[in-house]
């Protein structure tokens, strides 16, 4: 199978047949890639530092969320691995591969109910289908300062996409939804990543994503005016 090139992941070029792909075949990111062009803040010059930071890490999200074996990873190392997202106890790559990129960035210590999403109840698909559904557009990624540079490499990111599908029973506003992050990352000598951490507040996503009235209610107040509507034009014993 040819794999289809991309520009902001470079990776993609240099995939070979083998390649065991999540959805039978390499992802194509035309949509997001739009929707990043459109919206970013900054265009860095080819070849900066922030450019190299920011492809890297849209590089090792796409094959931690599109491959099934991590035998294939090119952009992360899979022995050192590690996924740490606010202090928490560090993950492998087997281990963020399992149980899915997303649920890896929102799993929390909180009690149940004060939990915005509660990860541990779900799967790797349920929750990207959530994401997919809120943000038919895509979820862009972008870095908007990089700190200090190889071998450790601190950066600052934005993460934004417009709330235009549901999202866990809320109706989409069309407004955009956005956080900012602190991230740090140990390379090697081959720009892979053996230690990530990120630092976010999930409430500035969950903000905008809760933001749209329950979906049921609104049905039920259409069915409800529907009644009215009934009653005020038919005989009330037909």
């Amino acid at each position: 199978m040819e794999v289809a090139g991309d520009k902001y992941r470079s990776i993609l070029n240099e995939e070979a047949k083998s390649t065991q792909w999540r959805h039978g075949g390499p992802p194509i990111f035309d949509k997001v890639n739009k929707l990043f062009e459109e919206g970013r803040t900054k265009e860095w010059p080819k070849g900066s530092i922030e450019e190299t930071v920011q492809n890297a890490v849209k590089s090792w999200e796409m094959e931690l969320s599109q491959k099934t074996s991590s035998n294939d990873f090119k952009t992360i190392n899979p022995e050192k691995f590690k996924l740490i997202v606010n202090g928490r106890k560090g993950l492998s790559g087997e281990e963020t591969l399992q149980l899915g990129s997303y649920n890896a960035l929102l799993k929390n210590s909180l009690p149940m109910e004060f939990q915005y999403c509660r990860a541990d109840e779900e799967t790797f698909k349920s929750s990207h289908d959530a994401f997919r559904s809120a943000f038919p557009r895509g979820f862009a990624w972008e870095v908007i300062s990089v700190y200090s540079g190889p071998l450790v490499v601190a950066y600052k990111f934005r993460h934004w996409g417009y709330f235009e599908g549901p999202f866990q029973g809320h109706a989409p506003t069309g407004e955009m939804v956005e956080f900012y992050g602190i991230g740090i990352m140990k390379v090697d000598e081959f720009m892979r990543a053996e230690d990530v951490e990120i630092y976010y507040d999930p409430a500035e996503l969950f903000a905008g994503l809760l933001k749209g009235p329950v979906l049921n209610a609104i049905a039920e107040t259409q069915q409800n005016k529907s009644a009215d509507t009934s009653s005020s034009h038919h005989c009330p014993f037909t």
